[in-house]
């Protein structure tokens, strides 16, 4: 008996621990958001230092306090979870960045975007994939397959464009702005897409009908996801318009929007499609749609 109470105390004694390092991640975490938000707006005016060098400079000197007073002990502190970025702070942030898009300049310069976005996102994985068989086979690393090249090709071929999005200014230079970020959206779902046709084809008995599946496989997610999105936008206009929510609360509304916005992504997630395509259409077909449908103080509230 007490063995099993000795147990049971050192159990809850680490379970406790571990709490208190999670609560000190997240207070460390909060407070690095909110001297980037505080230091971004000081330094807003600046020509040579943005938003996102600020962050930049903030996460190297904490992470170098850390390391230091630490002695490399709790190095490893402010382990970030790929579970809560994907499920909980990316698709608010896609959505976001479809609702308030500026559709006439995304969709007048649609066709080039996707040029950039998806053929340009294909160039890139093949040249990225052949040059990886090349030079991984000079440096003489491990055995790895084909479909291992093409995982690293399409990994790779993924782009960040939130630096670029901090230099420009959308009012100075729309046509450019439209294009870098429209291209940095349909980039990452692109490659989002790859990734998951090459996971699920055949690739070690490569050939023309392999080629063709794949080909298949990547219009099917590309399209589908889209079509899941602009349906999921489309449902909620309805919902909102033929049930008169206003008339009781407008906050109803507000929840429905968000909600069916966050449903899209987590459904496109389970049918293994790509999420980030269609929560950010769905955001655009909200704006389009939806929002005209809500009241004014809802309007407010979204806008």
């Amino acid at each position: 008996m007490a063995l099993d109470l000795g147990a049971l105390a050192l159990k809850y004694t680490g379970l406790a621990v571990s709490d208190h390092d999670s609560i000190v991640a997240i207070n460390i975490f909060i407070a690095l958001l909110c001297g980037c938000i505080v230091f971004g707006h000081l330094l807003e005016g600046n020509r040579w230092v943005n938003e996102s060098t600020t962050a930049l400079v903030l996460g190297l000197i904490t992470g170098g306090v850390i390391l230091i007073c630490t002695k490399g002990v709790n190095s490893r502190i402010l382990i970030f979870s790929e579970d809560i970025f994907f499920i909980y702070l990316l698709p608010p942030i896609i959505f976001n960045a479809g609702f308030q898009v500026k559709k006439k300049q995304f969709f007048r310069n649609f066709a080039t975007i996707i040029l950039f976005g998806a053929a340009g996102t294909l160039i890139s994985f093949v040249i990225i994939t052949f040059g990886a068989m090349g030079l991984f086979s000079k440096l003489d690393v491990g055995p790895l397959e084909l479909g291992d090249y093409l995982a690293i090709g399409a990994i790779f071929s993924a782009t960040d464009s939130v630096c670029t999005l901090q230099v420009l200014n959308q009012d100075e230079a729309p046509l450019l702005y439209s294009l870098v970020f429209g291209e940095g959206v349909v980039n990452d779902a692109t490659s989002v897409v790859l990734f998951n046709a090459i996971q699920n084809i055949d690739i070690n008995h490569f050939d023309v009908f392999v080629l063709l599946q794949f080909i298949g496989k990547f219009l099917y997610l590309f399209f589908t996801s889209t079509v899941l999105g602009v349906a999921a936008g489309l449902l909620s206009a309805y919902i909102i318009k033929k049930l008169c929510f206003a008339r009781h609360s407008t906050d109803r509304e507000v929840a429905i929007m968000i909600l069916m916005a966050y449903l899209s992504y987590m459904l496109s997630m389970l049918l293994d499609l790509s999420g980030i395509l269609t929560v950010f259409f769905c955001g655009i077909v909200m704006s389009h749609y939806t929002w005209h449908n809500v009241t004014e103080s809802s309007r407010v509230t979204t806008k």
